[in-house]
């Protein structure tokens, strides 16, 4: 993965005046920001045309991770302080906006997110439920209205379409006991991986487990533990009562659901911005100079500035490398 770069921007009359170059995999981006690091409150960022040919480094760090989830853009820098931080697509003021934010300015503002009331999301849901459910939850409670149909994987499913955006599988507290003990429970583990979004929900305290007297207690909380790693990707949610149990999964839907529109317009918006030029190798440090050296057989201090024409002989070693940020 490419390193994550902070240069000057050489346009002098912008009201911005640093560049960010973000490693998107695949599709590099450039933005336009007021500030190096959201260390006080977030920063506003504006899609940049092109990087610049010789850019003026402020600083370059090598990327953990830098991935889009939903409305924003992770981004997981290799250093132990100021690492983490997001890009994040939103809306004000009716138009299109990016800020660049970190989990300390996070807690202070948070653009464009809604807080669920009466509804999950603001919506009134439309789920599924699978035909073989018998007893099945009425949402009778909840904005939502029900169909029944054949499912592939859960009992209760949202969808967009024809394609199954979340998914939820049901069990009472001896149900769940019954299908873990006699192995059925790593298959429908394994129909709930296979989709984006899906958890299984027992209607049953999880200290209900230990007051179990038909089963050993330490073999039903060993299978939970093994499904957590063998299934990392499907939760496991104890819910005290049914109306809870259905509560949770109405509210997991609408996030789902919200969670999709969110992912699907960032998208759009990330693909129209300019991508970047591709990123040359970084300056070589007085390490790596004095590595190569000694490689080479050339004597060279331990410590301290390396003489001009050591740095001479490693450039020219090294001309046949693409140029900084061709």
């Amino acid at each position: 993965m490419d390193d994550f770069v902070i240069a000057r921007n050489p346009d002098t009359d912008s009201t911005l005046p640093f560049l960010v170059r973000i490693p998107l995999p695949g599709s590099p981006v450039v933005l336009k920001v007021k500030d190096t690091w959201p260390r006080t409150s977030k920063i506003y960022c504006h899609p940049s045309s092109d990087w610049p040919a010789n850019p003026d480094i402020v600083e370059r760090c090598a990327v953990r991770s830098c991935r889009r989830r939903g409305a924003a853009i992770d981004l997981v820098l290799d250093r132990g302080r100021e690492n983490r931080s997001q890009f994040v697509f939103t809306m004000a003021r009716g138009r299109d906006m990016i800020f660049w934010q970190s989990a300390r300015t996070n807690r202070k503002a948070r653009p464009n997110v809604r807080t669920p009331t009466a509804r999950a999301h603001g919506r009134t849901l439309d789920i599924v439920v699978d035909s073989n459910e018998r007893y099945a939850w009425k949402f009778d409670k909840q904005q939502a209205h029900t169909t029944k149909r054949k499912l592939e994987a859960g009992d209760y499913a949202v969808m967009d379409d024809e394609r199954v955006v979340a998914a939820v599988e049901r069990k009472s507290l001896a149900d769940f006991v019954s299908t873990l003990s006699s192995g059925r429970l790593w298959f429908v583990m394994a129909d709930l991986a296979a989709v984006d979004r899906s958890a299984l929900v027992v209607e049953d305290r999880y200290a209900s487990i230990f007051k179990l007297d038909f089963v050993r207690p330490s073999v039903i909380l060993e299978g939970l533990g093994e499904a957590a790693v063998r299934y990392p990707t499907v939760p496991i949610h104890f819910c005290e009562t049914r109306q809870l149990a259905q509560e949770w999964t109405y509210r997991f839907f609408g996030a789902a659901l919200e969670h999709r529109e969110l992912h699907t317009a960032a998208l759009d918006k990330v693909k129209a911005l300019p991508e970047a030029k591709r990123l040359g190798p970084a300056e070589p440090t007085t390490r790596d100079v004095r590595a190569w050296a000694r490689a080479e057989g050339i004597d060279v201090p331990d410590r301290g500035k390396l003489r001009p024409d050591i740095w001479a002989l490693y450039k020219s070693a090294h001309a046949d490398e693409a140029t900084r940020f061709g």
